[in-house]
């Protein structure tokens, strides 16, 4: 099985995938004609089709800060759908707000598949995040002797200069 098979086969991949067919057909009830809504459909659409993308990224690099940094993204994502599709709620002439209630129920769902998914990331397969930010719980930053600096190479160390 390939990995990226795998990555289909996640509980939590399925439901990205469920929630952007979800804000698809939501976009195909939404009129054509307003400048918001087509902005807020754009937004949604955006937002929604990112989640599983960064899924299959998180999942392919299977380093730990990767993975944080996609969820993270995906996070950031999940809740812009939630409100974006809130929004509609507030648009005078949107009166089909059973997909609002269905799509918030769905990320709802998600969240929680999040939260297992991303406490199963291997905190030991990691490499030190510089920025500080993606590094796992009681993580030891690396000090200068485990650091690999340009000027400790010297190519001629590595020719012999016999004739």
């Amino acid at each position: 099985m390939s990995n990226f098979d795998k990555t289909e086969n996640l509980p939590i991949y399925q439901k990205a995938e469920l929630i952007f067919q979800l804000v698809e057909s939501l976009m195909a009830s939404l009129p054509e004609d307003d400048d918001y809504i087509q902005v807020t459909k754009d937004l949604m659409r955006a937002n929604a089709i990112a989640i599983p993308a960064k899924i299959a990224g998180a999942e392919g690099g299977d380093l730990y800060s990767i993975r944080m940094q996609n969820a993270a993204i995906i996070r950031d994502h999940a809740m812009q759908v939630y409100v974006q599709v809130g929004s509609l709620r507030f648009y005078e002439s949107y009166k089909d707000l059973e997909y609002v209630t269905l799509i918030r129920k769905e990320l709802d769902e998600f969240q929680l598949l999040f939260i297992d998914w991303v406490n199963g990331f291997d905190t030991n397969n990691h490499i030190w995040d510089e920025w500080g930010l993606f590094n796992p719980p009681g993580a030891i930053p690396p000090t200068e002797i485990d650091g690999f600096e340009e000027d400790d190479f010297d190519i001629d160390d590595f020719f012999d200069e016999e004739d």
